[in-house]
């Protein structure tokens, strides 16, 4: 039995690999590498360079390899990017839905797994956020991901293939010894901004936006370790190969914490000042996103082993330590 895993030389498909292969699977990662990294994917995978828009591409890995269930993470996710090309957002993840979905259906697979956002909830309507609250994205981001999102859903009414969304809200950390990790170009996720700052890699942070209605005055979110993110994805796996019905689950800490919260504890791990500046919010940044993930801890028996935002930055730290450059180094 092999799981196709779409986008799995990013940061989180990386590391969802990496477990999946831990826990004895047969991988098959298919990337474009536009934003992946070939020395992120644990080297008993077997590796397919293409783009899963491309219907010859994935007719050929259905093709050569036995793929019992998929766990989908090729998507772009860059909320500034998207409000200003919001069409590459469709065209990428929206049409790339299409074309697997299509291809899944060609070769009879029936099972997939969604790396999903809180973005769909957009400007959420009570905090914490619940699955059955609406879904009324703030920008093209977010409303790719619900497209999506209704694409499984007919697709299991038409051809019987089953879904989970996993909706998560912020990810965070690093494998604990540190040799995986997060790295993207241009970087815009907080935790790996401030702990550039933290190495000299980067002058100051820049918190967008010091005016939202929270406690002070900036964003609050939902910090999740990617390790924890990656067991639910296997959980959902296993659940969907037993027969299980298609759902949507919030993945988070259901524990919200501020930008500035996020640096101070980031200052008292790693011992540095790390300089920060006041900026202007950016388009698109809902004030306030935190879980409800209670259904995922009683449906899936999720129970994250390192929800202590300490703990996320510490293996974010160790990992930064390891690899000042990224995967460069």
């Amino acid at each position: 039995m092999a799981i196709l895993v779409p986008g799995g030389a990013g940061y989180i498909g990386s590391h969802t690999v990496d477990r999946l292969i831990e826990k004895g699977y047969d991988v098959v990662v298919a990337d474009n590498l536009a934003t992946g990294h070939l020395d992120s994917v644990n080297k008993n995978a077997k590796f397919y360079e293409g783009d899963i828009r491309d219907a010859d591409f994935l007719d050929k890995i259905f093709d050569n390899e036995k793929i019992d269930g998929v766990i989908h993470f090729a998507a772009n996710s860059i909320v500034p990017e998207s409000m200003e090309k919001p069409l590459k957002y469709f065209d990428n993840n929206t049409g790339g839905m299409i074309t697997l979905l299509e291809a899944m259906q060609r070769h009879n697979v029936n099972n997939i797994i969604f790396s999903s956002t809180a973005a769909t909830y957009g400007e959420p309507e009570s905090i914490p956020v619940k699955e059955s609250d609406s879904q009324v994205p703030t920008n093209p981001y977010g409303e790719s991901k619900l497209m999506m999102e209704k694409m499984m859903k007919w697709a299991d009414v038409a051809y019987g293939i089953k879904y989970t969304a996993l909706r998560y809200f912020n990810v965070g950390g690093a494998k604990m010894d540190g040799s995986i990790g997060e790295d993207h170009g241009p970087e815009t996720h907080l935790i790996p901004i401030i702990l550039q700052v933290a190495q000299g890699t980067r002058d100051k942070l820049q918190i967008f936006g010091t005016d939202y209605p929270t406690k002070d005055g900036t964003n609050v979110r939902d910090y999740v370790h990617v390790v924890d993110l990656a067991d639910a994805h296997i959980l959902a796996l296993d659940r969907l190969m037993k027969g299980g019905d298609s759902q949507a689950f919030n993945l988070g800490s259901s524990t919200g914490f501020s930008n500035k919260e996020m640096l101070e504890t980031a200052r008292k791990v790693t011992g540095k000042e790390i300089p920060s500046e006041d900026a202007p919010r950016r388009p698109g940044d809902p004030s306030t996103l935190v879980a409800d993930s209670t259904k995922a801890r009683e449906v899936l028996g999720w129970k994250p082993q390192h929800d202590n935002v300490e703990d996320i930055i510490a293996s974010a730290w160790t990992w930064t330590q390891k690899h000042p450059h990224g995967y460069e180094d």
